[in-house]
């Protein structure tokens, strides 16, 4: 936490390769806006080469005079690597998706987790009942999801995966309520789960599915997808159709930027409708 009169010269960033698309800058433009601090928050493009020259001038402050910023892919791994402090949860996870400067010291977290659970609490509160979750994908995305829900308190997380040494890979690493399995067996596991996760890029930009049936979960099973382009997915579609709650991934993309606001700039942000709908109406516009 920083004194807010040092807000007036607090610069930060996200950075990554490409980065032209994000729209992380917008989010913490309406932030500062909102709060009136004079603060910066502006896309980077770093080439992987180059990464670990960027955050050693970042924290030399040769490079821009930043206090911290974001990072996604592909630098995530590399920026815990490279931190002097990752916290608990970059640990685990072995990437990191936000920095900050403390004392000399270059400190990373992961806050996508933070997100995805933010999310399912302010658009579908009680979600958390569902005691067993089925996980679609193990890829990079997957991972803090995953940790995010059994460090809620799930009881079952089951992953289901096209190459099932990646689901288990998750298991040993995230522990004995995680369960690894192949694409086949995800009618058996859905049966009776209160929560659906896509972690993977079906649906992504409106692309073809499969047909999925989602019949065998709960009765008040959520259906939700971390893929926000568009905001109603195709599995989306499908689970409502299907006569299931569903939660779309933008929120996953707002919430997640929040922590981050607060180290560099003071304040801790709230995710509201107008800022969703700023991000919605930029989306339809670059559609």
């Amino acid at each position: 936490m920083r004194d807010s009169r040092e807000t007036l010269t607090m610069k930060a960033f996200v950075a990554g390769y490409p980065i032209k698309h994000s729209r992380s800058p917008l989010i913490h433009g309406y932030w500062l806006k909102q709060f009136g601090i004079e603060g910066s928050y502006n896309t980077v493009e770093v080439h992987p080469d180059a990464f670990n020259n960027f955050l050693a001038q970042i924290k030399s402050g040769e490079e821009g005079g930043f206090v911290g910023g974001n990072v996604t892919i592909p630098h995530k791994e590399s920026a815990f690597q490279y931190a002097d402090k990752p916290d608990e949860l970059a640990q685990e996870l072995g990437a990191a998706n936000t920095i900050w400067l403390e004392d000399g010291k270059l400190c990373a977290t992961n806050t996508d987790g933070h997100g995805f659970i933010a999310n399912l609490d302010e658009r579908h509160p009680g979600w958390d009942k569902a005691g067993k979750a089925v996980v679609l994908g193990a890829g990079g995305a997957s991972r803090a999801i995953i940790q995010a829900l059994r460090n809620r308190g799930l009881s079952e997380i089951h992953v289901l995966n096209r190459t099932v040494e990646r689901a288990q890979e998750l298991s040993d690493r995230f522990g004995e309520k995680v369960h690894a399995h192949s694409m086949s067996a995800l009618q058996e596991t859905m049966s009776g789960a209160g929560l659906f996760v896509n972690t993977t890029s079906l649906g992504m930009d409106g692309s073809e599915i499969p047909d999925f049936d989602f019949s065998p979960l709960a009765a008040a099973a959520v259906v939700t997808d971390i893929v926000y382009v568009p905001l109603k997915t195709p599995i989306l579609k499908i689970a409502e159709q299907q006569g299931f709650a569903i939660v779309d991934g933008l929120g996953m993309l707002l919430h997640q930027a929040a922590p981050g606001f607060e180290k560099w700039f003071g304040v801790r942000p709230k995710v509201d409708e107008t800022l969703r709908s700023l991000i919605i109406a930029d989306m339809e516009k670059h559609a």
